[in-house]
């Protein structure tokens, strides 16, 4: 496993982390399972968690929480998020802050949080929402400075709405944001247009999430691919964002070098990117954990094979979140 500095924290964690979305927020999910596989995550040198309340209500969080305590002896990063009290994804302007993120409620969720995390502070807190029109609010900044006097949370953070990469560059020049996490992935890669030089300017630190764009880029989505009722992949692909997904995916296999597989390529393709210091794919089932966390030995993708990924993004707008 190979490690990198999250921004301005001073922390190292590892380039490859751990999304906890798909445990207990996705149909299919067994604690056992999601167990065995969080520790396999640790053993192979994954020392970065990220969760959210809205993930089952807090049952992720309350996952984590049992594997800080399997592993007391090392140092694994949280992160977390406060989920919007409106519970509306993804956020829009005309929401007022006082709907979304008032400063009770922030310390509310955090403690929330704690509790199902059974630790003091937080790594890293994150709103699950945002948007740049709440920035100049000193509501919300009073109330994450508070945090942190307070020794509740060590640094704040930002979960940017889907396809929305600069919506939190006003935020960020308040100077209190420390990470940003957003949707970054070979289909998806306008956020480096205008957001990663501004996490590098600012040295903030960038947490890339989606990276396989909600399955698709395992290459293993058909036409018929169906799921639960409930499962948030029938939202994300109906029609016709999955028929059109799948012809981007077709036209990607021919970029894909000999040996590797799309996972592999996809992950590689972040990590290649020097303003990201962590990327989170879901992972639920041990055989995903091994090949995923693998992607991380310090080999970088041939320039030609960069080229043509870049070729492969795709700007778009669905009203999902």
């Amino acid at each position: 496993m190979q490690y990198r500095a999250f921004g301005r924290t001073g922390w190292q964690v590892s380039e490859i982390g751990y999304g906890m979305w798909g445990m207990a927020g996705w149909s299919g999910s067994d604690d056992e399972e999601s167990g065995q596989s969080l520790d396999r995550a640790v053993a192979l040198g994954c020392n970065f968690f990220d969760t959210a309340w809205a993930y089952g209500d807090g049952r992720s969080e309350q996952l984590l929480g049992q594997l800080l305590k399997r592993h007391a002896g090392q140092r694994l990063y949280t992160a977390t998020k406060i989920p919007p009290k409106n519970r509306k994804w993804p956020a829009r302007p005309e929401y007022p802050l006082r709907d979304v993120f008032p400063a009770a409620y922030i310390r509310e969720y955090t403690e929330k949080s704690l509790r199902n995390l059974d630790a003091p502070a937080v790594d890293l807190q994150q709103f699950h929402v945002w948007s740049d029109t709440w920035a100049e609010d000193d509501e919300w900044q009073r109330a994450v400075a508070d945090l942190k006097s307070d020794g509740l949370v060590r640094a704040i953070g930002i979960s940017i709405n889907r396809w929305q990469p600069a919506n939190v560059v006003k935020a960020l020049a308040t100077d209190l944001i420390d990470a940003v996490q957003v949707v970054y992935n070979v289909f998806d890669q306008a956020p480096e247009d205008e957001l990663f030089p501004e996490c590098q300017r600012r040295n903030i630190a960038v947490i890339a999430r989606v990276p396989f764009d909600e399955g698709s880029l395992t290459d293993t989505l058909t036409q018929d691919s169906t799921w639960p009722d409930g499962d948030f992949r029938n939202i994300y692909f109906q029609q016709p964002n999955l028929r059109n997904t799948l012809e981007r995916v077709t036209a990607l296999r021919g970029a894909v070098p000999r040996g590797m597989s799309m996972p592999e390529v996809a992950l590689r393709h972040i990590l290649q990117h020097p303003a990201v210091a962590t990327v989170i794919p879901g992972m639920r089932k041990l055989g995903h954990v091994e090949q995923n966390l693998a992607a991380s030995d310090g080999r970088r993708l041939d320039g030609p094979v960069m080229d043509e990924l870049r070729r492969h993004r795709w700007d778009r707008w669905i009203d999902i979140p």
